[in-house]
């Protein structure tokens, strides 16, 4: 149960829960205890004390602190590239330019950056024929060629099983698979779309 704490007295006996309780019958005890507590004197530490616990606490405020925000804003900021990268966008270099003049327009262009950086390209698909970036091609194994010859080597596996006998039962995977390279990659019919 979340919110409910068991009291026991020294011998074990239940007093009861928090909730029993009430909330502020707790807060009022302890608004009490600390009214009454004894004074503290303000000369409790020495003057060195106090001298060099602000000296350190001006380091961090005045040094730590402003990098600490300048290199947090830094990251965030080139967070949408970054996802670009990651996500192998085919616009990936407009949006690390976003980025960069985002930082120099205080971050009013990091909402763009980041809404273009996780939005699928359907346009550049269709006017390219991929929705990936060319380095995506570059990073591919030996031998899998960019979409339109992955799909002509799909068609050839097809029509040389074809050509030496194979029952059509058979080659339903292949022609799955030359289905579902041709819907990603390119138009109807395997031919790049323009």
């Amino acid at each position: 149960m979340v919110g409910v704490v068991r009291f026991r007295l020294a011998r074990g006996r239940r007093v009861g829960n928090l909730r029993a309780w009430g909330i502020w019958r707790v807060v009022g005890f302890g608004i009490a205890a600390a009214l009454f507590a004894g004074p503290v004197p303000a000369h409790a530490m020495g003057g060195s004390v106090v001298d060099t616990i602000a000296d350190i606490a001006a380091v961090i405020v005045l040094i730590v602190v402003p990098a600490g925000a300048i290199y947090l804003f830094w990251k965030v900021h080139v967070l949408p590239e970054v996802i670009a990268e990651k996500r192998h966008h085919p616009q990936k270099e407009a949006i690390k330019t976003l980025c960069i003049l985002s930082l120099f327009f205080g971050g009013l262009l990091w909402p763009l950056a980041w809404l273009w950086a996780y939005s699928k390209p359907t346009l550049y698909k269709l006017a390219y024929g991929t929705d990936k970036h060319d380095d995506f091609y570059k990073e591919l194994p030996a031998g899998a060629g960019s979409p339109v010859e992955q799909i002509s080597r799909v068609r050839a596996d097809l029509e040389r099983l074809a050509d030496s006998g194979v029952k059509a039962e058979d080659l339903k995977d292949l022609k799955r698979e030359l289905r579902r390279l041709e819907n990603k990659f390119a138009g109807p019919g395997g031919k790049e779309v323009d």
